[in-house]
């Protein structure tokens, strides 16, 4: 395409040249740019506008515009860079599936733990009468979770991590995407958001190592991430669990948000752990 000549366009020739933080600063700026006339246009339409709050009803549309821009994005950095979705971690191969089905399975195994040890010391009670909701809005909230997980990781896991590994270690790259990770969820909510951004710091950490271990696929952390995403909204949709208030609030989370207080954080390094060991 005549846009993404490198010969004819000087801007193309300098975005090429610039450095690693540039290239992402550029990113977030052109996905900003496609997506602020659409979001105006459904603020419009849902008659909403600033400072109101958004029901998770009405902040349903601005997301799905949102992460459906997002690998246009990439697509367009592909072409510049002239790499490919696959130099990302992303490819339609068994072995992606595979490992979706993997992580997925480790995420709820993960929540599972978390959960029953609370109830085992008192500090939340299940309700199994609520298991019935799950037919109603399970196979939805799965296929938002995937959405979502896989939207996330190839942004911040696939395209971000792997320009910034350009300039830097991998470590490095890990702790700058893992905190654009964390700090961007503060956009749509930041008084709930704020208590858990350590939480969600950790949880990109975590989801750089599952890259890591699965040698660059970004299935295992999409299945991860997804998973966490389903088994967390389950819960509290379905309202499957509820809080004894007998815990302390640091530890079972602030808001009744796991990734706001050490159990979620525990649970994260839990699966660090189990990671590291697959790596070993």
């Amino acid at each position: 395409m005549a846009i993404f000549d490198q010969a004819d366009n000087p801007c193309i020739i300098w975005l090429i040249s610039a450095s690693a933080l540039v290239k992402v600063a550029v990113f977030f700026l052109a996905w900003s740019a496609l997506w602020l006339p659409l979001a105006m246009a459904i603020a419009i339409r849902l008659k909403w506008h600033p400072p109101k709050a958004l029901a998770a009803q009405q902040k349903l549309p601005f997301v799905a515009v949102l992460y459906i821009i997002a690998p246009l994005i990439i697509w367009g950095a592909t072409q510049i860079e002239g790499t490919s979705f696959a130099d990302y971690g992303w490819g339609w191969t068994t072995r992606i599936w595979i490992s979706l089905v993997g992580g997925f399975g480790v995420a709820i195994l993960s929540l599972g733990i978390s959960f029953t040890g609370q109830w085992l010391v008192g500090w939340v009670d299940w309700h199994g009468e609520n298991w019935q909701q799950l037919t109603k809005i399970g196979l939805p909230i799965f296929g938002i979770g995937l959405g979502i997980g896989l939207i996330e990781e190839l942004v911040f896991r696939g395209f971000l991590l792997t320009e910034l590994q350009q300039d830097y270690s991998l470590g490095i790259a890990a702790v700058i995407s893992s905190l654009i990770f964390a700090l961007l969820h503060l956009i749509w909510e930041q008084q709930q958001t704020l208590p858990q951004i350590p939480g969600l710091l950790l949880m990109g950490m975590v989801l750089v190592l599952a890259r890591y271990v699965n040698e660059g696929s970004l299935g295992l952390a999409w299945g991860l991430h997804g998973g966490w995403i389903w088994g967390l909204t389950c819960l509290q949709e379905a309202k499957l669990i509820s809080y004894t208030r007998k815990g302390p609030v640091w530890i079972t989370g602030i808001g009744d948000n796991p990734l706001a207080g050490m159990s979620g954080i525990l649970c994260l390094l839990g699966v660090a752990v189990l990671l590291w060991g697959i790596g070993d």
